[in-house]
């Protein structure tokens, strides 16, 4: 069970496209992967990315413990191989990577201190796959660290629905240098791209950064896509125009057709997860004073389509 026996190995701190293993550090990842090929790993939150991340795992040929609150999503993964546990605790006390794919900071925060701590032991690992408030994931972190020597990852992910199911996201972790290196093996049926940020809490706050982004480009896309709509252009056309441009982007790409055809299945992401994201982003500013005014505003925005789409209809 004692998996940090195997300390790090070469340049793991830099992806492999930048920095090639080496004939000795290919050697050694392989031996990590293959000592890590028999542990299980447990799985809690099988959502809209949650799914589609445990069937890759369970692809690489991974045992794969599973829990989510709602018990028929389950039906795929299990069918594919996964073991349901019947709670939380069956399932930390089953397994020896715990990884979460929550929906917010509180439901990651009550999970950990009512389900997880008290099974938690040494040689355990958590990796939070969930974007989480980067505080609160330090808090956690420390805590699971002093009252059962878990170490914790906070390893958010972005790419959406498409890069989870096809095993290319781009990961940001933030961790010790050891317990980031076991994550990158444990995690490699998932991401292109696994980048160390630096301590824990780190991949959050680039997780937040990553958001920031894409939900000022979303919202410029909608703008964008009715003033061409008004002045006679056809919108169907505009993603593949800027395509190659300065303009272009994935989230033009993805979201431009479906806004122009109105087509929106099957769900590609939510917008109360990017204001959930886009709060925490006015949030950890405000504790930085740092001025954050377009992702403020493009937080008021979301939360007013958020308000309309909830408006019972009338008539």
């Amino acid at each position: 069970m004692a998996f940090y026996f195997v300390s790090t190995f070469a340049n793991a701190q830099t992806p492999t496209k930048q920095r090639p293993y080496g004939y000795r550090g290919l050697k050694i990842f392989t031996s990590l992967k293959l000592r890590f090929q028999d542990f299980q790993r447990g799985f809690i939150g099988i959502g809209l990315m949650g799914h589609p991340m445990t069937l890759r795992l369970l692809t690489a040929g991974y045992r794969v413990n599973v829990w989510n609150r709602t018990t028929e999503k389950l039906q795929a993964v299990t069918q594919a191989g996964a073991i349901p546990c019947a709670s939380i605790t069956d399932l930390v006390a089953q397994s020896d990577i715990i990884l979460l794919c929550l929906a917010d900071t509180p439901i990651v925060e009550n999970i950990v201190k009512q389900q997880i701590l008290p099974q938690g032991k040494q040689h355990k690992l958590l990796i939070d796959l969930s974007s989480t408030h980067p505080e609160t994931t330090r808090q956690l972190a420390q805590l699971l660290n002093k009252d059962c020597a878990m170490d914790w990852v906070d390893a958010p992910v972005s790419g959406g629905v498409a890069c989870a199911t096809n095993g290319s996201l781009a990961i940001m972790a933030g961790g010790t240098e050891k317990a980031v290196d076991i994550a990158r093996v444990i995690l490699k049926p998932l991401y292109t791209q696994l980048t160390h940020m630096g301590d824990v809490g780190s991949g959050q706050v680039t997780k937040v950064c990553n958001q920031m982004i894409v939900s000022c480009n979303v919202l410029v896309i909608a703008e964008m896509l009715a003033l061409a709509e008004r002045s006679g252009v056809d919108t169907n056309k505009i993603a593949t125009a800027l395509a190659g441009g300065f303009a272009d982007s994935k989230p033009l790409q993805i979201v431009a057709p479906e806004m122009a055809s109105g087509k929106f299945t099957p769900v590609k992401w939510r917008v109360k997860t990017l204001l959930k994201d886009l709060n925490m982003a006015t949030d950890l500013a405000n504790r930085q004073s740092t001025a954050t005014p377009m992702s403020a505003l493009a937080a008021q925005l979301m939360q007013l389509h958020g308000n309309h789409r909830c408006q019972p209809r009338t008539g």
